[in-house]
């Protein structure tokens, strides 16, 4: 069959559910991934044609797209921070808001403000004894990042998902980083990383039951709740678990990093606040919306 004429079927299958610019990317990063063909294929072969067995995973690619399943599940990889990270439905897929909540964190380390002695160059290799925690690690896209920008780091990761922890690891390998992984409840965390950190991160649940209605059907039908939704009455959970946690696991001087809820963005900076951290800074996201959260914790 034409490769032209597996575009126009796309298009026909599913322009209905996605705008027609995200059916075209669909097709060509489904093509680059099974084909290994470029975007500009078509304009300097508009008649090439592919082999059955060549569209079978194709098809099967639309079939789910059709499902509304995202193409990064169908994959298998998605993309952070020029990361290749492998995904599926047991972890949530990186987002560019926590791509910019890592940026953060590694522009502090290249720019330190606080007066913590392992700041006092901001030359990677000369912080071997800096520890960072991420806490509800997921695909561990955010500890990885971190790692791979920050090599001498000690760098340690939480999930409560076994699965999800066995895909970090996975990813961790495929990105030729040391992360060390451990499984746990924040909430009721074990003995063994208790110890002290230069920068706790966080990306935890926050997304209220009763802002589902805003959640692209997508996200709801594939995505894992357990890593999105906190109960109405009492959504700030995992934000006050962390940040009693990180009370007692910082060191003096020490920085906690978090991505939030847009709709409670001064609750969780009050929350901070109560815990006496200080120098609270909240941040937008490239949407405009407040989405991000530091603290200093006091000497």
């Amino acid at each position: 069959m034409l490769l032209a004429d597996i575009k126009n079927i796309f298009h026909k299958e599913l322009d209905d559910l996605y705008p027609v610019e995200e059916v075209d990317s669909f097709f060509y990063r489904v093509i680059e991934h099974y084909l290994g063909l470029e975007r500009f294929v078509l304009v300097l072969q508009p008649q090439l044609t592919i082999t059955k067995e060549e569209e079978q995973p194709i098809f099967e690619a639309l079939a789910q797209l059709r499902l509304e399943k995202p193409l990064q599940y169908i994959l298998g990889i998605a993309h952070f921070m020029d990361l290749e990270i492998k995904v599926n439905e047991n972890v949530l897929i990186p987002r560019p808001e926590t791509e910019e909540l890592v940026q953060w964190v590694i522009s502090d380390l290249e720019h330190p403000t606080s007066n913590t002695k392992h700041r006092a160059s901001s030359t990677k290799h000369q912080t071997p004894d800096l520890r960072i925690l991420d806490i509800g690690t997921g695909s561990g896209c955010i500890a990885i990042a971190i790692a791979k920008n920050w090599p001498a780091a000690q760098v340690h990761a939480l999930d409560i998902s076994e699965e999800a922890l066995q895909l970090a690891t996975e990813n961790a390998k495929l990105n030729e980083v040391s992360v060390e992984f451990f499984q746990g409840d924040i909430r009721n965390i074990s003995e063994n990383i208790a110890q002290e950190y230069d920068i706790i991160v966080s990306n935890p649940p926050y997304v209220r039951e009763l802002e589902k209605k805003e959640i692209q059907n997508n996200v709801k039908k594939y995505e894992p709740g357990l890593a999105l939704f906190v109960p109405d009455e009492d959504p700030l959970v995992f934000y006050r678990t962390i940040t009693e946690y990180a009370t007692t696991h910082l060191k003096p001087g020490g920085k906690l990093f978090l991505e939030i809820n847009q709709y409670l963005s001064k609750e969780t900076e009050q929350l901070l606040r109560d815990s006496n951290f200080v120098n609270l800074e909240l941040r937008k996201d490239i949407f405009g919306n407040f989405r991000m959260l530091k603290g200093v914790k006091t000497s």
